[in-house]
């Protein structure tokens, strides 16, 4: 089929059949610190990747339970895993697949969900282990406050 000619009022098309420009290469970005496999070669991947596999696994636990009408332990259970990864990315040079942005970045949003989802865990009606006060002013904000 012939294409349509510029003309007046009309773009020109460019002559390649995609029209999209090829995307240069990226060059310049690296691996984020301590994204090298925790093991070595020799063993298979769930062994060199264990610092995710082990926290991953808590959190499958954490969901079962959660799965199973025990809301609070399987919550806590999730916050306990990201506290372990937390830990396990401060203490280990090399962590493999859990070292996702830097160091500082990972430690810090690790820790702040872990301890933001353990607290709320605690926190959460009926019964609270703990109060926290805010808690019933956004219960009252939304018409839902108790006593």
């Amino acid at each position: 089929m012939p294409r349509a000619e510029s003309g007046p009022g009309r773009p020109s098309r460019p002559q390649h059949s995609s029209g999209r420009r090829r995307s240069d290469a990226t060059t310049g970005t690296f691996p984020p610190e301590g994204s090298a496999a925790a093991a070595d070669r020799s063993h298979p991947v769930p062994v060199r990747q264990w610092p995710i596999v082990v926290v991953l696994t808590l959190v499958a636990v954490g969901l079962a339970v959660t799965s199973f009408n025990a809301f609070r332990p399987g919550v806590i259970t999730i916050g306990a895993a990201l506290l372990l990864g937390c830990a396990l990315r401060i203490a280990l040079p090399e962590v493999g697949m859990l070292a996702v942005r830097s160091r500082f970045t990972d430690v810090l949003v690790m820790g702040v969900l872990g301890v933001a989802i353990v607290v709320l865990a605690l926190a959460s009606e009926p019964n609270p282990v703990i109060t926290l006060p805010f808690v019933n002013d956004i219960a009252r904000f939304f018409g839902r406050a108790q006593g």
